[in-house]
């Protein structure tokens, strides 16, 4: 299940200011609060903050991040940043919102990470740039394989195939906790499955994040046992933990 939230600064409170994001690290393994990770470290550059609260220019990624174990005035942090009524995508420990909240989803996250990939360059795949983002856009409308938006090229290489000129597959990066990196967008085109595109595409991204000296990992939801069976067959390892929720701020902030 993909949930993208709606952004917004709440009434009144203004632009949501642009934090100094390490002084909000996270105390645990980076992988355990992968997008507060990022924004608190290499992301930085893309965060926007209240308080504690964190969360991803909205053209860029849908993720809002807590601290591992939030307060009451994280959470009244992240109703400010994000605006009444607005839908938060959290990954992280699963703490429960407080009353007046709505929760829409929560579940486990299958969090996988390279035990062995056979990272290797693909001659055949292309750098992807801005200048592509309708095609990956138009890709990621007919496949589905979770939230990329206008602007989600800029968080890191994307590479892809074409046939007779069309984007029929691509994957790249997106978290970045320190010391690992995310591969996201991984998909193909209805057309052209079933043909080992995806699996190329997975180990180029990786030799490229491996190269940079960091640690490739993805994520999948937990009952998409065929996709975990897949990337454990490619050399990735299931580390348990991960939590996905989908809430809801309420209306009227006094409800929170």
């Amino acid at each position: 299940m993909t949930t993208t939230p709606t952004t917004g600064s709440a009434p009144g409170a203004g632009s949501p200011s642009v934090t100094g994001a390490a002084a909000n690290s996270p105390t645990g393994h980076p992988l355990d609060n992968p997008v507060h990770s990022s924004l608190a470290g290499p992301h930085a550059r893309f965060a926007q903050g209240r308080g504690r609260a964190l969360r991803y220019d909205p053209e860029v990624c849908p993720f809002v991040a807590l601290p591992d174990r939030p307060d009451a005035q994280d959470w009244t942090d992240a109703a400010s940043l994000m605006g009444p009524g607005a839908v938060i995508a959290l990954a992280g420990s699963g703490a429960p919102p407080p009353d007046g909240w709505e929760v829409l989803y929560q579940g486990p996250g299958a969090q996988l990470v390279d035990d062995g990939v056979a990272a290797v360059p693909d001659e055949e795949a292309i750098r992807l740039t801005t200048a592509d983002v309708p095609e990956m856009l138009a890709l990621i409308e007919r496949t589905d394989p979770g939230p990329f938006l206008s602007r989600s090229i800029e968080l890191g290489s994307y590479l892809g195939f074409r046939r007779d000129g069309e984007l029929i597959a691509m994957a790249g990066e997106r978290l970045r906790p320190p010391g690992w990196t995310e591969i996201s967008a991984v998909c193909t085109d209805s057309a052209h499955r079933g043909r080992g595109l995806a699996t190329r595409l997975v180990h180029a991204v990786a030799h490229g994040i491996r190269q940079r000296g960091d640690t490739p990992f993805l994520h999948a939801a937990a009952e998409n046992t065929s996709a975990i069976r897949l990337y454990e067959s490619l050399g990735f390892r299931l580390r348990p933990g991960i939590v996905f929720q989908a809430v809801r701020v309420p209306e009227d902030p006094a409800d929170g």
